[in-house]
């Protein structure tokens, strides 16, 4: 067993690596989708509390998840490799709405110069917070996930897979509303914005836990063999 305690620590091939590129793609595929639609702001009522959240918050949870799949099945290291690989895929994302911007639209253009700047105009500021928030928030989640996982000696998944999530999520709250919106809105509404993120990041990672459960068996059980 590798320092990192993955269950797998060969070379990747066959259906490991197809697990471990599928994995990737998710995470990042859904780390680019929260970027783009993360300006427009909804309220989600639980019944117990009702949420004022940026939609960007709906697919986020989910990249939590699969760094802690990558983390339980390849390691800290294999894991940070896609961490820094959607890094670069934002990087990617805002080099193409900036040029985006730089020609003006043609008449017969479906969407003008004046839609695309609504749309995107600040998409520019919103990717470079979650950029900073995200890179320090996963690096901080793929760290916790592996402390805990010793802390435990490999038992207790849940522990690992909620007590990792759940503080790195309230570390990427903190920072991208405090990035966003700190001298623009008044600090009682940024504390409520913070809370009701970090709170319904909560709840998501606590409903992906039977899926953290389901991934494990089915990587014993199909994949690693």
């Amino acid at each position: 067993m590798s320092d990192d305690h993955e269950l797998h620590v060969g070379p990747l091939e066959g259906r490991n690596l197809a697990t471990y590129m599928a994995l990737a793609a998710l995470f990042i595929a859904a780390l680019v989708v929260c970027n783009l639609v993360s300006n427009k702001f909804i309220e989600i009522d639980l019944g117990f509390k009702t949420f004022v959240i940026s939609v960007g918050i709906l697919p986020y949870p989910l990249t939590f998840l699969v760094t802690d799949l990558l983390s339980e099945f390849y390691g800290k290291r294999r894991t940070d490799y896609v961490v820094y690989s959607g890094f670069a895929a934002l990087l990617l994302v805002l080099l193409v709405i900036w040029l985006g911007g730089i020609w003006p639209a043609l008449p017969f253009s479906k969407v003008d110069d004046e839609a695309y700047g609504m749309v995107f105009g600040n998409s520019v500021r919103v990717i470079v917070a979650s950029m900073a928030a995200y890179l320090v928030a996963q690096l901080v989640d793929v760290r916790l996930f592996h402390f805990w996982k010793r802390v435990t000696r490999g038992k207790h998944l849940w522990v690992r897979n909620n007590f990792s999530t759940m503080l790195s999520q309230g570390v990427d709250s903190i920072l991208v509303i405090l990035i966003l919106f700190v001298g623009v809105l008044p600090t009682p509404t940024l504390v409520q914005y913070i809370g009701d993120a970090w709170l319904f990041k909560i709840l998501m990672a606590a409903l992906d836990t039977p899926f953290m459960y389901a991934g494990v068996w089915m990587y014993r059980r199909f994949i690693n063999k």
